[in-house]
């Protein structure tokens, strides 16, 4: 899921921002959230003291408090692959955004034609570079966790515990919770307590979801025939 941040001390800007930054995740199919501020400081105390995570900021450059061009040179060292849109009255900050690795350059008085392609190509650009990936926040780390490399999902108490091909990963949510953060039809239900994905379905066995790393999973009697389906119908249109 792509996680957005638009800044603007003009509440009805970032209010505009956020809801082209919305339009242009729909556009794309991909699933994102965005987060509006007015308030730089705020922003930035976010990311730097607790925490946040973005992929994309839409951020104006002419900010009271801290500028667009301090938080992006502030927040580099905390989030070196993010990808910054600035927006501006004055073109002549244009270089100094050149400078500093900027994704793209919006004029205010080009927004309308300007501004939907920036974000649909920096949403278009993430998915291609980052794929799909799940991200775990807690406050004390940050892991995205590619989909492709999720083997399957389990509940263990009151966190939903990931296998992975790096090992694995816990995040205190519910497995139902997860799954519909995933919102990706390869992860499937096969027992209340377990999620898997079919990308890694080897075969089906004597009521076993057998993986291709060797893993055993067992299918509930009660969702049997429904995982059978699911997976007919995903290697009919994948495999």
């Amino acid at each position: 899921m792509l996680q957005i941040g638009v800044c603007d001390d003009d509440s009805r800007m970032a209010s505009m921002y956020a809801q082209a930054a919305e339009e242009s995740l729909r556009q794309c199919g991909a699933v994102g959230r965005v987060l509006s501020y007015t308030d730089s400081r705020n922003l930035l105390w976010d990311i730097t003291e607790d925490g946040f995570f973005f992929d994309l900021l839409l951020l104006d450059i002419e900010m009271p408090g801290v500028t667009g061009m301090e938080l992006a040179e502030k927040i580099r060292d905390v989030l070196p692959d993010i990808r910054i849109i600035f927006i501006t009255s004055h073109m002549e900050y244009a270089i100094d955004a050149f400078e500093l690795s900027i994704f793209r350059y919006v004029p205010k008085n080009q927004l309308e034609q300007r501004l939907p392609g920036a974000l649909r190509d920096a949403v278009r650009l993430l998915e291609l570079e980052d794929g799909r990936a799940y991200t775990i926040q807690t406050n004390s780390r940050l892991e995205k966790i590619p989909y492709k490399e999720i083997f399957f999902i389990e509940r263990d108490g009151k966190n939903a515990c990931f296998t992975t091909k790096a090992g694995t990963a816990r995040v205190r949510k519910s497995l139902q919770q997860v799954w519909e953060e995933l919102d990706a039809e390869e992860f499937i239900f096969i027992d209340r307590g377990c999620i898997v994905n079919l990308i890694h379905v080897m075969r089906m066995k004597d009521g076993m979801a057998v993986l291709k790393n060797g893993t055993a999973l067992p299918v509930s009697r009660s969702h049997l025939q429904s995982v059978r389906e699911q997976i007919n119908r995903y290697w009919g249109k994948h495999v």
